[in-house]
């Protein structure tokens, strides 16, 4: 099959032949139809993971799938094959991902059902990213009307983010660069989005939207030390970045680190609000499976939303 691999790491992933991977126990056999590309993915082909997960080589890359499932392994119950399902690939090694044609995932954990009305290849984009940033959301526990400061706002897990929060009420705060990036964030969503200049006086344009500090930080991107500068007394910070509690210690506030746990409950729920209409999936550009090099280095170059990539 053609699938995204590398040889060795670090190195810059290039599309390639391997053999199709046979679901073990346990396991589902999914053909791919779309998938994207994630943060994880480029730690992985700069060899940041080296020393942390196993890698098996030939390495394919790939965290999001979407597709359909094509056979089960011993002892699967629940799925049936013909099923559309998309998810996360959650193993303990690196090297079966889902920038392929097929990919197998465990059953029990990282996969769900695709309802009616959610697109297979906005499914592909969805499992990652939206885990992600629910889970940052759920972290710093939103309340109404509290500000929110998204650092990182106009990536895959920034943009879901915002949305997130702002259906929960919160008064959301992103960074976003003039121009292209402030209307890509302002456009996520209905409700009213402050847009703040990062490669500016950050604290200053914070400070003039909450003058006593913001509430909570959703760390995505940034430095998380000048980042708790912005909070209030009793803040709160969540960071996909490994910033955690550690690094707060003595001051008044509150820090988590996030690990994102793709379970099946979360994947269904974030599914049903693609389907309700309160999040969308921020796709802004598409590769088929044989240009995914060009979606790698688009990624690594700044590109707005999640980039989607099909593989069938």
């Amino acid at each position: 099959m053609r699938a995204l691999t590398l040889d060795s790491v670090p190195a810059a992933p290039a599309v390639g032949e391997v053999e199709p991977p046979r679901p073990e126990a346990g396991e589902l056999l999914v053909r791919v139809a779309g998938s994207s590309v994630n943060g994880f993915d480029a730690a992985t082909a700069a060899g940041y993971l080296q020393g942390m997960m196993e890698h098996r080589f030939p390495l394919v890359v790939g965290k999001d799938f979407a597709g359909t499932v094509e056979a089960l392994g011993e002892g699967v119950t629940g799925f049936a094959v013909g099923d559309a399902v998309f998810g996360v690939v959650m193993k303990p090694f690196l090297g079966t991902g889902s920038l392929a044609e097929y990919v197998t995932v465990p059953a029990g954990h990282g996969v769900a059902a695709i309802p009616e009305g959610l697109d297979i290849l906005a499914a592909g984009a969805l499992g990652l990213a939206g885990t992600a940033a629910r889970d940052s959301v759920d972290a710093v526990a939103v309340e109404p009307g509290e500000n929110r400061l998204v650092s990182g706002a106009t990536g895959g897990v920034g943009a879901l983010a915002v949305q997130i929060a702002a259906a929960r009420g919160a008064r959301v705060i992103a960074t976003a660069r003039p121009g292209k990036e402030t209307d890509f964030v302002t456009g996520l969503t209905d409700a009213e989005v402050h847009p703040v200049d990062f490669t500016a006086d950050l604290a200053a344009q914070v400070r003039a939207l909450a003058p006593a500090g913001v509430d909570a930080v959703l760390h995505l991107a940034g430095d998380g030390a000048q980042l708790v500068q912005l909070l209030r007394p009793g803040g709160r910070i969540a960071s996909t970045l490994g910033f955690g509690p550690d690094a707060v210690e003595g001051q008044d506030v509150t820090a988590h680190s996030v690990m994102a746990d793709a379970n099946s409950a979360t994947l269904a729920a974030l599914a049903d609000a693609v389907v309700s209409g309160t999040l969308s999936v921020p796709v802004t550009a598409t590769y088929p499976l044989d240009r995914a090099p060009d979606a790698f280095a688009a990624f690594g170059a700044g590109a707005l939303g999640k980039l989607a990539v099909t593989c069938a």
